[in-house]
């Protein structure tokens, strides 16, 4: 296949990526030697080095090899974005096991199902998350519980500050049951013990990666070593004037996401850049640490954009420092983009990818032509094609709607323990995304919508996302989702949700009439729902699926009665 995106790279992006025949581990231990003195993580003020880190990540090794957990023994990450996820998940992948991220705000049942499915051995979480995981211990394959508090890497005055006013009520006084470990005292009890040595082998798992379960059961994406170190050294590549040992990236997207993992954490190692998690993302915060820490790069999802451009006190902050922001997870609209790149002076791109592609795939490019709407072209090494979405053998014309189809060396194995699942999603050594999309004349992708999002209404097939995009042009509009209801004579009517940019007002007839001046007829909204909220998932993408499952409760409560 013509690979005509490669005319739209910024200058010295490279068409491939070389792969050293090293894993993450290995660029750790580099990064000690290359830069021991450069701050690797920074936390609330607590500084680790690259030679903190490297030293730290190597005590978690020896602490699960004195454990008895042997190389491909699964690991669980129970953690927020915090040094501990840092030194857990490189001391995981050094000590030959496999990383199993896991969403801290599962429930028991979603919990129990990745710990079960992973077949984890171990899992190190939060004090506070403590009480839950002893709760589904023996419903679990779990052998050792690794307990961390949140003040033990917090400089020297906060932490004491944190036991005297917070820590009971956050619920990180905890008592652990007997064979249960603190994370500190298990760095220092095994601090000499011995760590297999391990082949440096590209093609084993490195982490079982799952999917946000949005559409059913939580799916494990088997992603190897050289899925997600591919993925990393893609996104340097992608921002041509990255500097080594010098970066300082905002890691505001959850790590135990592929695209906090990829973007942020694994980012900021191969690339000697200082990493500053953040547990949780709150707008002041987040100006605060712009403001303060001055980071020059800050991966995250339109919502976070939004939050920053509408609040009311954006001008007191100096964000000047952000070069560069890659928006990922969900359509990134103009108006988002234009007004957040007028205020920080940095470039805004939006991207694309999946939790099955470690994320990343395409990006529109940082410097060169970034065209309104689209995902932007295919990343190095990668290559996508559109196919029919009934026939992904037959591909389809430029121009030409059709099923995104992706290969590339961040595409996953395949699905942990489903292997009809796997073969269902590859054709001819391409993964099918499952979004409509269209490729123009110049390489470059635009994704109309989820194949399972489409709305046939008056048999008229209509993508939510369009509508979206027309609606966030409105000035009185913060955030918008349109989604198909159940309709008894159309079969699906349009309904958008919206939330509205505080003291304003809008009325459900100026929305119609709004979206009747832009769109064709049977594309404008027949039902509009104000909000205060949308639902969202923890990495912020708004979940179409939850308004639906409300609307089909509603009316089978009605039917009902």
């Amino acid at each position: 296949m013509e690979k005509i995106w490669y005319k739209s790279y910024d200058p010295g992006v490279p068409h491939d990526i070389e792969l050293p025949s090293k894993t993450l581990p290995r660029f750790l231990e580099e990064a000690a030697r290359k830069w021991p003195s450069v701050v690797a993580v920074k936390f609330m003020g607590r500084k680790l080095t690259f030679s903190e880190l490297d030293r730290a990540a190597g005590n978690f090794a020896a602490a699960l090899a004195g454990l008895g957990l042997q190389p491909g023994s699964r690991v669980a990450l129970h953690l927020p974005n915090c040094p501990q996820y840092v030194i857990a998940f490189y001391g995981t992948l050094r000590a030959g096991c496999i990383v199993t991220p896991c969403n801290p705000l599962y429930v028991e049942r979603e919990l129990a199902h990745q710990l079960n499915d992973s077949g984890a051995e171990a899992i190190i979480t939060l004090s506070r998350f403590y009480p839950l995981v002893n709760k589904i211990k023996e419903k679990t394959g779990l052998k050792e519980i690794i307990v961390t508090n949140i003040k033990d890497y917090l400089p020297g005055f906060l932490k004491t500050l944190y036991t005297l006013a917070k820590e009971k009520k956050e619920g990180d006084r905890v008592r652990l049951e007997s064979g249960h470990r603190r994370l500190l005292d298990l760095l220092k009890q095994f601090a000499s013990h011995p760590v297999p040595e391990i082949e440096d082998d590209l093609e084993k798992p490195a982490c079982y990666m799952y999917t946000g379960g949005t559409t059913g059961v939580s799916k494990g994406a088997i992603l190897t070593h050289r899925n997600i170190l591919a993925n990393a050294l893609q996104v340097k590549s992608w921002v041509n004037d990255f500097q080594e040992g010098k970066e300082i990236i905002l890691g505001a997207l959850p790590f135990f996401h592929s695209y906090g993992m990829s973007t942020a954490l694994n980012l900021a190692l191969v690339g000697g850049g200082t990493l500053i998690p953040v547990p949780q993302f709150k707008v002041k915060e987040i100006l605060k640490l712009i403001h303060k820490e001055k980071p020059t790069l800050f991966p995250g999802v339109p919502t976070m954009y939004v939050a920053i451009n509408n609040d009311p006190d954006v001008q007191k902050y100096d964000l000047s420092s952000i070069k560069v922001c890659i928006s990922g997870a969900a359509p990134l609209p103009v108006e988002v983009q234009k007004q957040f790149e007028a205020l920080t002076g940095g470039r805004l791109r939006e991207g694309y990818g999946l939790t099955e592609t470690s994320p990343v795939t395409h990006c529109n490019p940082i410097y060169g032509s970034n065209k309104a709407g689209s995902i932007g072209v295919p990343f190095p090494g990668t290559v996508a094609k559109i196919v029919d979405i009934d026939d992904p053998s037959k591909e389809m014309p430029v121009g030409e709607r059709g099923q995104l189809a992706v290969k590339g060396p961040q595409v996953m194995r395949g699905y942990l323990n489903r292997d009809e699942e796997t073969a269902a999603i590859f054709h001819d050594g391409y993964i099918l995304t499952g979004d409509i999309a269209m490729m123009d004349e110049d390489g470059y992708f635009y994704i109309v919508d989820r194949k399972k999002d489409m709305v046939i209404a008056g048999g008229y097939n209509i993508f939510p996302r369009e509508i979206e995009e027309v609606l966030y042009g409105h000035e009185k509009i913060r955030e918008v989702c349109v989604a198909g209801v159940p309709h008894g004579y159309r079969g699906e009517t349009i309904k958008a949700y919206i939330v509205l940019k505080d003291g304003v007002t809008m009325t459900e007839e100026e929305v119609i009439e709004y979206c009747k001046a832009n769109l064709a007829k049977y594309k404008v909204p027949k039902i509009v729902e104000f909000r205060e909220e949308l639902p969202k998932t923890m990495v912020g993408k708004i979940l179409r699926r939850m308004l639906v499952e409300e609307e089909l409760a509603k009316l089978k409560k009605e039917q009902g009665s």
